[in-house]
């Protein structure tokens, strides 16, 4: 046996790397390609959802908005257009989840630092107190790249709009405080067309992080292949 083994060595290391690219190959055949899916208001926590959107099951997209950013510049919906992103909402005097959740965007945009598809996007639900130089404080401590995240704040009742009717990630205050906000620690993968893709990602979580990071792999490729 061994010296039928020392004389055919070549031919039975051959089929064996033949057998397991044969295997590799029917294993990424069999293996369907994998789609983020297409949220809509129906599937979110009905308390991170206004009412006016609660029973809306299709063609749901981020309405456009204009807020101003930590250098004082005006950016629009028009500045994602064609973009993936990432959403959140936070303020900068929050002394809980917050500084997790900038950490982990932080994470994100080191991730697709050299990336121009991929960008970030984090309002302000206290727009009254953090205005451009308390952003830009807050911008410089955290490290934030100016042409690739943007912290925003401007027009409570838009900025309520958002959290409530387009990214379905914040609670409404019940003290009777107009457009008052409970931010949750969600962050929402956005894609190009301005939908929401596949779930919200605990931001203070780091293996929920590391999930979004994956899945905006996906949709990248998604689009290449389309």
């Amino acid at each position: 046996m061994r010296d039928f083994l020392i004389k055919h060595k070549w031919r039975i290391l051959f089929m064996l790397v033949l057998c397991g690219v044969i295997l590799a190959s029917f294993q990424y055949a069999l293996t369907p390609d994998r789609n983020l899916r297409i949220l809509q208001p129906d599937e979110f926590d009905p308390s991170l959802v206004d009412d006016s959107m609660l029973f809306i099951k299709k063609y749901h997209k981020v309405a456009p908005w204009e807020l101003i950013n930590q250098n004082g510049d005006t950016i629009t919906h028009s500045d994602y257009e064609g973009k993936i992103y990432v959403a959140d909402f936070f303020f900068t005097t929050c002394p809980t989840i917050c500084p997790v959740m900038t950490k982990n965007m932080a994470t994100i945009q080191e991730e697709f630092k050299n990336d121009p598809e991929v960008l970030l996007l984090s309002h302000s639900v206290t727009p009254e107190i953090d205005n451009v130089e308390i952003l830009r404080q807050y911008a410089d401590k955290k490290g934030v790249v100016d042409d690739k995240w943007n912290l925003v704040t401007g027009d409570r009742q838009q900025i309520y709009d958002l959290a409530r009717k387009s990214y379905l990630a914040a609670k409404k205050k019940e003290n009777g405080d107009d457009y008052g906000l409970i931010h949750t620690e969600n962050f929402l993968l956005v894609d190009k067309e301005g939908r929401l893709r596949e779930r919200s990602y605990d931001g203070t979580n780091t293996e929920d992080v590391e999930a979004l990071i994956q899945d905006i792999y996906v949709l990248k490729e998604s689009y290449q292949e389309d």
